[in-house]
């Protein structure tokens, strides 16, 4: 039997107050969720001027991120690599860059999403978010 990392509340708000600096540091509107390791939102905050589709985006990144369990940047790659017939993969709608999953001792135990800047500029509110758990 194996033991399963997951995340507590403590985790999850520490992770958003860290992405949310981050956004704001840089002076961007985001929405930002945060997932479990079956792709469930735990958070979703839209700060103020972000798009309102950036909230329907930003899930849709991390719930990929977290059932791919691996950075959705990877598909976004696979498609423009030109295997268009990956868009038909099965509950994997954020095909972007800008989900991260989160990842301890080589479990993914959730991600967080980020949608309404630049995808590399999301995905790094992301790390940053995470990076706050120290992971």
């Amino acid at each position: 039997m194996k033991t399963k990392h997951e995340l507590e509340l403590a985790d999850v708000k520490a992770i958003a107050a860290a992405a949310e600096a981050e956004a704001l540091k840089n002076k961007w509107a985001v929405s930002i969720a945060i997932v479990d390791d079956g792709g469930h939102l735990l958070w979703l905050q839209r700060l103020d001027g972000a798009a309102a589709i950036s909230a329907q985006i930003a899930p849709a990144k991390a719930n990929t991120s977290a059932l791919g369990r691996r950075d959705s940047k990877i598909y976004e790659d696979i498609v423009n690599g030109g295997r268009t017939a990956f868009l038909s993969a099965p509950a994997l709608q954020g095909l972007l860059e800008g989900g991260v999953a989160i990842v301890k001792d080589g479990q993914v135990i959730g991600a967080v999403g980020v949608s309404g800047v630049k995808s590399h500029e999301d995905a790094q509110i992301a790390r940053a978010g995470i990076a706050a758990i120290g992971l």
